[in-house]
């Protein structure tokens, strides 16, 4: 069966759009324990306790990176337990979890308790304003540490997804290391405009992203709404 663009598929655990193949997984569209920790870390009474909003990114990086790992191969091995041999199964597949500082980080914990054979890359991208008002910035990549990913298995990860231009930026950057088998662009919170950003400029063919929670709008500094505010100094403290 031939998919059309923009196609809607609705299933029991989450809401699937399929973008000319691309796979858009959205897992606010149904009630589980992951929606229940998006809502103390977007909740202003809940947010302030730093280590509990650190633990619950975590705790979704956790429950996403299981989800994920459902769409992996897996190949069957023998093992020997103390009374007998018998069939086992692990991922075929090599993993690289990529992620975006510093907001990333406790997304990225998350994600490394349920990968934890992968090898990991981390870039610093960043904006830059260009007027007092924010209301446009560049996007600068400082830093970049990333083992080979070629013919692996990338994801990435951004707790916020908000014009999706760092993510792309991030992606292309990677790039450099070689050219992964598939993409899983992993986030929590993201805007419609950067999930379509993302669905335009990512290779449709071998990338599935991944939301906890799509909202709809953009203030005209980019921020989303109603979002969580700034991860980054809820997680670790403001900036100066």
């Amino acid at each position: 069966m031939f998919l059309k663009k923009k196609t809607i598929i609705f299933v029991f655990r989450k809401q699937i759009r399929i973008y000319n193949i691309m796979k858009i997984i959205n897992f606010s569209e149904s009630s589980s324990l992951l929606s229940s920790f998006v809502r103390e870390i977007r909740d202003i009474t809940i947010q302030g306790d730093r280590l509990r909003f650190r633990r619950n990114i975590e705790r979704i990086g956790e429950i996403m990176a299981y989800e994920i790992s459902k769409e992996l191969a897996y190949k069957k091995i023998e093992i020997k337990t103390p009374l007998a041999a018998c069939d086992a199964y692990v991922p075929n597949e090599e993993v690289v979890i990529g992620t975006i500082l510093r907001a990333g980080l406790p997304f990225h914990h998350g994600m490394l308790n349920y990968f934890d054979g992968a090898e990991n890359a981390f870039v610093s991208a960043y904006r830059k304003y260009k007027e007092i008002g924010h209301q446009s910035f560049d996007i600068h990549i400082e830093y970049i540490a990333s083992p080979n990913i070629d013919g692996k298995t990338l994801v990435l990860t951004d707790p916020m997804l908000a014009t999706g231009g760092s993510m792309d930026l991030t992606y292309r950057a990677l790039l450099t290391k070689g050219t992964p088998a598939h993409i899983h662009v992993a986030t929590i919170i993201a805007s419609r405009q950067a999930i379509d950003y993302c669905a335009e400029h990512f290779p449709k063919e071998k990338t599935t992203i991944w939301a906890a929670a799509i909202d709809p709008h953009l203030t005209d500094s980019s921020y989303i709404v109603p979002g969580i505010g700034d991860a980054g100094d809820l997680a670790y403290g403001s900036k100066d």
